[in-house]
């Protein structure tokens, strides 16, 4: 089961993103979502959920919290959600972490955080005092575990190293941008970064923005708030990951997302990958891959597919 390193939490395979949450998902959509999600994992592994308090201004926390409040799952879920910048002077301050986890434990309708992640890096504020103020958190008991997303090798680098000078609480997570349509600046950069400090590493936009479920093609058009952004990948590289993801599936006969999802999980460092729906019926596609297995040749054509 996977855990995330230097930590006690046992999580899914699959992260499911709540950034559809209260924008393509209604409230009722969204409960639906999480009852699937939470019925179709494991027990031996606790369903991990992500959010972040600048998904709808709140709105995505707030019906995560009003689902784990009404189902009385709050225990049996690991919650992951960020402090965002928004428009924030200095977003990583330690006045605005300290004021934007209390928003998130109301929005949430929980005493606790999980997994507390910096969104984004804050190069107006010292690295000093962000790491602090996740410390105290921590110390407090109102987040278990500090993460960093969207940091470059440099400054995680500079972040770890930080923390280890303060002796205070370090990032134990890392939250890139990573698929098997994007691929240098991970591997080549930040991949040996979460190694070196054995980091759990949950990438986002697991399926490239819903390009590699297959349905964006050459001249189609497809209705999502998201066909603009994933029609980039729209070409002869998109072409040959596609056939490779279909030929794949069709052999193990589940899903493409499926099989772009359990690739990516399968990764060195690779704790688990995020990826959302926004129906039942897309959440159904991205499930398999929670009992999924691939070959050793099958991830090798799918990353030379990709190169």
């Amino acid at each position: 089961m996977p855990r995330l390193p230097r930590t006690d939490l046992d999580v899914s395979d699959l992260c499911l993103g709540g950034n559809v949450f209260g924008w393509t998902a209604d409230e009722p959509t969204s409960f639906a979502l999480l009852d699937r999600f939470h019925d179709a994992v494991p027990g031996t592994q606790a369903p991990f959920v992500d959010t972040a308090e600048s998904y709808g201004d709140g709105t995505s926390e707030t019906i995560l919290g009003n689902w784990m409040a009404e189902r009385g799952l709050r225990d049996r879920v690991v919650v992951a959600t960020k402090a965002s910048p928004g428009d924030k002077e200095h977003p990583l301050s330690a006045p605005e972490i300290r004021a934007a986890a209390e928003r998130s434990l109301r929005n949430l309708r929980t005493d606790h955080i999980d997994l507390y992640y910096a969104h984004r890096d804050d190069p107006t504020t010292p690295l000093d005092e962000t790491l602090t103020a996740f410390d105290e958190l921590v110390q407090a008991g109102k987040v278990r575990y500090a993460a960093a997303s969207n940091y470059s090798a440099e400054r995680l680098t500079e972040a770890l190293q930080t923390a280890q000078r303060l002796g205070v609480t370090g990032y134990v997570a890392l939250q890139p941008h990573y698929n098997l349509m994007e691929r240098p600046v991970y591997e080549a950069e930040l991949q040996a970064v979460a190694a070196e400090h054995d980091l759990g590493v949950l990438p986002y936009f697991g399926l490239a923005r819903g390009f590699l479920t297959g349905k964006y093609r050459a001249g189609e058009t497809i209705d999502s708030p998201r066909a603009q952004r994933a029609a980039q990948y729209v070409g002869e590289k998109g072409d040959r990951v596609l056939t490779a993801l279909r030929e794949v599936a069709d052999a193990h006969g589940t899903t493409m997302a499926a099989v772009a999802l359990r690739w990516l999980a399968d990764q060195p460092t690779v704790t688990a990958p995020i990826a959302s729906g926004r129906s039942v019926e897309q959440l159904a596609d991205l499930l398999p891959m929670l009992d999924l297995r691939l070959g050793d040749d099958e991830r090798q054509r799918l990353a030379d597919a990709s190169a």
